[in-house]
C-alpha cells in the first residue's frame, strides 16, 4: 500500500490562540512515523466566510466559491485527519465546525482522531466532533489526547504536556494508521 497521508487540522484561528503549540507537538511526534506522512492544515490559512455555498455540500453538487474549492483539493489530498481542536462554550470552535460543514464527499470513508484542550481537556469539544464525524461517514478512532489548562499548560498560555501523553499519542496514531490504511481500499 502506498504511503497514507494524514491532515493535523488546527481548529482555532483565536489570536494568541493555544491550539498551534498543540497542532505544533502532534506534528512533532508524528515525525517519527513511518506508515504515515502527517501535514499541518491550519484554518488560519484558508479565509472561509460563514458557509455560503448556495446548494448543500451533501447534494453533491460542484462548489461554485473559489474557496470552497480550495478548501475542498486540500482536505481531498488526505486519508486521515487528526483535529486539533479548543473546548469553547462546551464544543468545538465555530470556526472548525464551519470549514468542516463546508465540505462531504472529501470526509466520507476516512479516519479520524481528536486532540482536545481545555479547562477540562477539551472532551465537550470530542463528544460533538464525533457526532459529526459520524454523520459525514468519517470514521473515528476511539483513542484521544485530552490537554488540560491546569496541567499541561504553564500560567494557561505556555504549553508544556505531561509525559503521559506521549505513550497515548502512539496509540492514536497506531489506531489511526490502521484505520486509514483500511479505508484507503472502501475508497478504492
Amino acid at each position: 500500500m502506498s504511503e497514507l497521508r494524514i491532515g493535523v487540522i488546527l481548529g482555532s484561528t483565536r489570536p494568541g490562540r493555544n491550539g498551534k503549540a498543540v497542532a505544533d507537538w502532534v506534528i512533532d511526534r508524528a515525525g517519527a512515523r513511518t506508515a504515515a506522512s502527517y501535514e499541518l492544515v491550519d484554518l488560519a490559512d484558508y479565509l472561509l466566510p460563514h458557509l455560503d455555498e448556495p446548494v448543500p455540500p451533501s447534494r453533491g453538487v460542484p462548489y461554485q466559491k473559489d474557496h470552497t474549492r480550495a478548501w475542498a483539493a486540500k482536505i481531498a489530498e488526505f486519508d486521515g485527519y487528526v483535529f486539533v481542536t479548543p473546548e469553547y462554550n462546551r464544543s468545538t470552535s465555530g470556526v472548525l465546525k464551519n470549514a468542516i460543514d463546508y465540505l462531504h464527499k472529501e470526509w466520507a470513508d476516512k479516519a479520524a482522531a481528536f486532540v482536545s484542550y481545555g479547562t477540562l481537556g477539551g472532551v465537550r469539544a470530542v463528544e460533538h466532533l464525533r457526532a459529526v464525524a459520524s454523520e459525514l461517514q468519517l470514521a473515528h478512532v476511539r483513542q484521544q489526547l485530552a490537554f488540560s489548562m491546569f496541567s499541561d499548560f504553564e500560567n494557561w498560555s505556555l504549553f508544556k504536556p505531561d509525559g503521559r501523553h506521549d505513550a497515548l499519542a502512539t496509540t492514536l496514531f497506531d489506531q489511526l494508521e490502521s484505520w486509514a490504511a483500511a479505508l484507503k481500499t472502501v475508497r478504492a
